[in-house]
């Protein structure tokens, strides 16, 4: 009896090394098929903004929801009828025509950074909900700018 105990332990063992491996890579195509599944959610999503370039080539529906980023276009500020803020975002290659209803951050003027958020009318005009003013890398608050000396 001895003899044939040694062959099923060493089968036991060697069952149960299998069965661990194949619930491992069990694990690993369902891990795998997960990550693949939200990367392909998000694919529209990742790049945290369209240049007006990016926007004209994907051609999207009115009423899509959009994050536009770029500079405020010189020349191109006007307050429409009601206080309507009215401006172009460009890429210096496109412009997109932006309204805004609302009171613009302090940081927004021509020829700076801009990101707007909202979504596209019948006539290409972005009806923006939100503006966010970028700000270059030296940016330096007002009140911080006061107290450093000039260089």
């Amino acid at each position: 009896m001895p003899e044939t105990s040694a062959p099923t332990v060493a089968n036991h063992v060697r069952a149960r090394r299998t069965r661990r491996l194949a619930l491992l890579a069990a694990a690993l195509v369902v891990l795998a098929a997960g990550v693949g599944l939200v990367a392909l959610a998000l694919e529209d999503n990742i790049s945290f903004f369209l240049t007006p370039s990016e926007l004209a080539l994907k051609s999207l529906p009115a009423g899509e929801q959009v994050r536009i980023g770029g500079m405020v276009a010189e020349d191109s500020l006007a307050r429409g009828p009601e206080g309507e803020l009215r401006f172009l975002i460009t890429d210096l290659q496109a412009s997109l025509p932006v309204r805004f209803n609302g009171i613009p951050p302090d940081l927004f003027a021509e020829g700076r950074g801009v990101i707007a958020e909202g979504r596209l009318a019948a006539d290409g005009v972005l009806s923006a909900a939100r503006i966010l003013a970028k700000h270059d890398e030296v940016y330096m608050p007002p009140e911080a700018a006061a107290e450093t000396p000039a260089q």
